[in-house]
């Protein structure tokens, strides 16, 4: 049972594997751009009491494995994250201000999966290579 959580009326267990993108997916989470980033996420998430659990800044993308209790939602806690980080980004980063005007740094959307620590060690890996994708259209 000591995997468990307990709130006043309450014993939880959720995880979830989030990951969101640059707008346009472009490749700016270089180095500067990423370690803002994950700074900011590892104090924002401290400053909610949300527990990361995996986190992964790649080129184009963001992956991030959290444990938070049941009375916050997913859509808010992600709208947080993607909020203040960007802001943080802008903040410190002027070149990004002339990229992303409007100052809306992230995507539209999400993608979150329950998850457990065995599945996400999958996506946690190490890349090795930067391949291309090649997405072809289906008729």
């Amino acid at each position: 049972m000591s995997q468990f959580k307990k709130l006043a009326h309450v014993v939880w267990e959720c995880k979830y594997h989030l990951v969101w993108c640059p707008k346009y997916r472009y490749k700016v989470l270089d180095t500067g751009v990423r370690q803002t980033v994950d700074e900011s996420l590892e104090s924002l998430c401290s400053w909610k009491k949300l527990e990361i659990l995996e986190k992964n800044v790649q080129l184009d993308h963001v992956h991030i494995v959290l444990s938070f209790p049941p009375k916050l939602s997913v859509s808010w806690v992600v709208g947080y994250l993607k909020g203040k980080s960007a802001i943080k980004v802008f903040n410190r980063h002027e070149k990004m201000k002339r990229r992303y005007w409007g100052r809306h740094f992230w995507a539209q959307g999400y993608c979150v999966s329950p998850s457990s620590p065995q599945i996400a060690s999958e996506w946690f890996k190490p890349v090795k290579s930067h391949t291309k994708l090649c997405i072809s259209p289906i008729f």
